[in-house]
C-alpha cells in the first residue's frame, strides 16, 4: 500500500522571498527478507520516563537474528488478542506420538523440535519472539496433521504480525506503538542519518525527509560551502528553522545534519527535536554488547554530549550501507521497547507539540508557562 504526502514550509532564512518545498512521495511497502549478514550492531535503549537503561531490544549480528524454517509457508499465524497461535505443517514427519515433540519457551524464544525416523529436527527456532510471552502457560497439541502451538501474550493489546520480531514484523507492527508520531534520526554522520532514516520510511509507510537536502535546496549551495562561507553557526540556525517547521508534521523519518554544523549536536537546540521519537545511531569502539551498552551508559551519565537527549541509542560497530537494513531494524526494535515501556509517551509527545515545543520535555508544563522566564502560571489561571 502506497501513501503520498506533501509538506512545505517556509524557511526565513538569508532571503525571505525563498520557500522550502518537499515534492510529493509515493512510498511503497517494503517487504523483503531480513538479512543474515554480521554488522556488529548494538541496539541500546535509555527511557528518560524511567532514568535508565532498558533490557536491550535487539542486536543484529547474525547469531542473533531470529531464523523461520527453511520452507516459511509450512506454518500459519495468528492473533486472537490474549494469545498468538502457531501451526506447523508436520505431515511429512511421520510423527508416531506427541512424546516425539519438543516444545522449549521462554519469555522471548521458542524451539521446538520433533524426533522423525530416529532424527530430532528442529522445525522452529525463534530467539526473539515480537515480544513477551508468558512461557509457563504455553500450550501445544497435534491436530491431525498440524502442530499447534499456543502462547499467552503479556500484552493482549500489542497485535503481534507474526511470530518473530523481523524487519517484515516490526514494519507492519510498529505504527500501532508510534501513532504518527515522527521519528528524527541524528548522529555525527550525515549520510548514516539520511540512509538510515530512507530505509526506516521506505519500511513503514512514512514520509523520508532530510534537513541537508531541505537547506541544500534552499541555499542553492552544498552544506559544505555554507559552513566554509558562513560558518557553522549559521547552519545550525538554519537548520533549528527547518526543525521548528517540521515540528508539527506527522508520519515523516528525518534525517538531521551531523557534525558540529547540526543543531541535534547543540544541547540549546534540541526544543523541537522532542516533538518526535529521536533515535541517536552512534559508532562505537567496543568489541560486545555489554561494552557498547557501558559506553551508552556512560554517555548518558555525563551528559557532555548533546545527542543523549535522544529517547534512543544504537550502536554501531562501523558502517556500510549494504547494512542499511540492520541499523533500520535495531532502531525499529527499540523504539517499539520504548514505547512499550511507557504506552502514554506518544500522547505526550502530541501534546508537547500542541502546546508550541516549549523546550518543557520530559517534565511537560501548565498552559501558560513561560519559556523564557521559567515562571509557572498563576493557580487558577
Amino acid at each position: 500500500m502506497a501513501s503520498s504526502l506533501l509538506y512545505s514550509p517556509t524557511v526565513p532564512l538569508q532571503n525571505p522571498s525563498k520557500a522550502l518545498t518537499v515534492p510529493t512521495f509515493s512510498l511503497p511497502r517494503f517487504t523483503s527478507s531480513l538479512s543474515t549478514r554480521s554488522s556488529k550492531l548494538h541496539s541500546l535503549l535509555y527511557s528518560r520516563s524511567t532514568g535508565g537503561l532498558l533490557p536491550n531490544p535487539r542486536s543484529a549480528s547474525s547469531k542473533h537474528l531470529s531464523l523461520a524454517p527453511a520452507d516459511s509457508k509450512n506454518y500459519e499465524f495468528s492473533d486472537t488478542g490474549g494469545e498468538v497461535e502457531l501451526r506447523l505443517d508436520i505431515r511429512s514427519l511421520n510423527i508416531e506420538s506427541s512424546g516425539n515433540v519438543f516444545v522449549d519457551a521462554d519469555d522471548t524464544s521458542l524451539l521446538i523440535r520433533a524426533k522423525s525416523a530416529g532424527i530430532l529436527k528442529t522445525l522452529i527456532d525463534v530467539n526473539r519472539l515480537f515480544e513477551r510471552i508468558k512461557s509457563s502457560e504455553t500450550i501445544w497439541y497435534i491436530d491431525e496433521e498440524q502442530l499447534v502451538v499456543n502462547l499467552k501474550k503479556i500484552d493482549p493489546d500489542l497485535k503481534w504480525p507474526d511470530i518473530m520480531e523481523s524487519w517484515e514484523s516490526l514494519t507492519s507492527g510498529i505504527s500501532q506503538l508510534l501513532k504518527g508520531t515522527s521519528i528524527y534520526i541524528i548522529g555525527n554522520s550525515t549520510e548514516i542519518n539520511e540512509a538510515v532514516a530512507k530505509e526506516i520510511a521506505t519500511g513503514i509507510g512514512y514520509m523520508p525527509l532530510s534537513t541537508s537536502e531541505l537547506l541544500e535546496q534552499y541555499a542553492q549551495q552544498s552544506i559544505e560551502s555554507w559552513v566554509a562561507s558562513e560558518g557553522a553557526d549559521s547552519v545550525v540556525e538554519a537548520e533549528g528553522v527547518v526543525l521548528e517547521n517540521l515540528s508539527s508534521q506527522v508520519r515523516a523519518v528525518v534525517a538531521t545534519l551531523g557534525g558540529k554544523h547540526g543543531a541535534a549536536s547543540r544541547f540549546d537546540r534540541w526544543r523541537h527535536l522532542h516533538s518526535g521519537f529521536s533515535v541517536w545511531v552512534s559508532k562505537s569502539q567496543a568489541l560486545d554488547e555489554a561494552s557498547a551498552k557501558e559506553e551508552a551508559r556512560k554517555h548518558v551519565q555525563e551528559g557532555s554530549v548533546a545527542y543523549t537527549n535522544a529517547d534512543v541509542i544504537v550502536k554501531i560497530g562501523g558502517w556500510d550501507k549494504d547494512h542499511t537494513r540492520d541499523v533500520a531494524q535495531g532502531c525499529l526494535s527499540a523504539l517499539k521497547q520504548l514505547t512499550l515501556s511507557d504506552k502514554k509517551l506518544s500522547g505526550k509527545k502530541s501534546l508537547y507539540i500542541r502546546l508550541g515545543c516549549r523546550g518543557d520535555w520530559p517534565d511537560i508544563k501548565p498552559p501558560g508557562w513561560d519559556p523564557s522566564g521559567g515562571v509557572d502560571p498563576p493557580m487558577g489561571s
